[in-house]
């Protein structure tokens, strides 16, 4: 074998074996969530007699994101979930316009898609995730508009959500859409939307050879519900023992 085509073999190897280490470390999983989503999330609390707060329930809702990329040269549409969420509603039933909605937090560790691989990559190259300042998404409301001033079980609200949203480090102000139904007296349930240019929040997308073009927005997403908290029962479980 002439020289140079033993060393081209060579070379080839080499690139194979930097190429899969680099592709196996940007992959593998990430660390698990750090701590319990609702541990340090603001919880809020009533100041009136009319007003009851509502809790989201990991359990029965879903922070998504979608965005839409080329993928072997076919169009196709990444939609990453978790129900890693939690956030309080405060619902003043005497006055529904003064309603308040506290920080809503998202562990950007934990989304999932068709693709465990992916999921990896996301949460290590463009969510920054693994470093511990980054590895939950909030939202802090400032102002809520287009509430009515009352509501009745069964009633569908829409209105838009204005606040500052905090995705690896990098804080933008935004306006969520919302959809909300009051379902029954211990239960609200509903969306809230927004649509983002990743690169505001100086996210960047890492080239893969099987992805010829990615959309500059991704739609983020918030499907909950929400269930009224009792609130004697939750400050008599935390209270110290005697």
């Amino acid at each position: 074998m002439p020289n140079w085509t033993r060393y081209a073999v060579i070379a080839a190897v080499l690139i194979a074996v930097v190429g899969g280490g680099v592709f196996l470390y940007v992959t593998r999983d990430l660390e698990d969530a750090s701590e319990d989503i609702q541990e340090n999330t603001q919880q809020l609390e009533t100041e009136t007699e009319t007003a009851a707060v509502f809790r989201i329930s990991q359990a029965q809702s879903t922070a998504t994101y979608v965005i839409n990329e080329v993928l072997r040269g076919e169009p196709f549409t990444v939609v990453g979930t978790t129900n890693e969420v939690a956030g309080d509603i405060l619902v003043d039933f005497g006055d529904v316009s003064a309603s308040e909605i506290g920080q809503i937090r998202i562990n950007a560790r934990t989304f999932a898609t068709d693709d465990s691989r992916r999921d990896n990559a996301v949460g290590r190259m463009v969510l920054q995730a693994e470093n511990d300042a980054n590895e939950f998404i909030e939202f802090v409301p400032s102002a809520i508009t287009g509430l009515p001033d009352a509501v009745e079980i069964g009633d569908r609200l829409e209105f838009d959500i204005s606040g500052d949203l905090t995705i690896s480090g990098s804080t933008q102000p935004v306006t969520f859409a919302a959809v909300v139904t009051y379902v029954q007296e211990d239960e609200i349930s509903g969306t809230a939307e927004v649509t983002i240019a990743y690169a505001d929040f100086n996210l960047t997308i890492p080239n893969v050879p099987v992805v010829s073009s990615v959309e500059e927005t991704v739609i983020l997403r918030l499907d909950f519900v929400a269930e009224r908290v009792d609130e004697a029962a939750t400050e008599a479980t935390e209270e110290p023992d005697a």
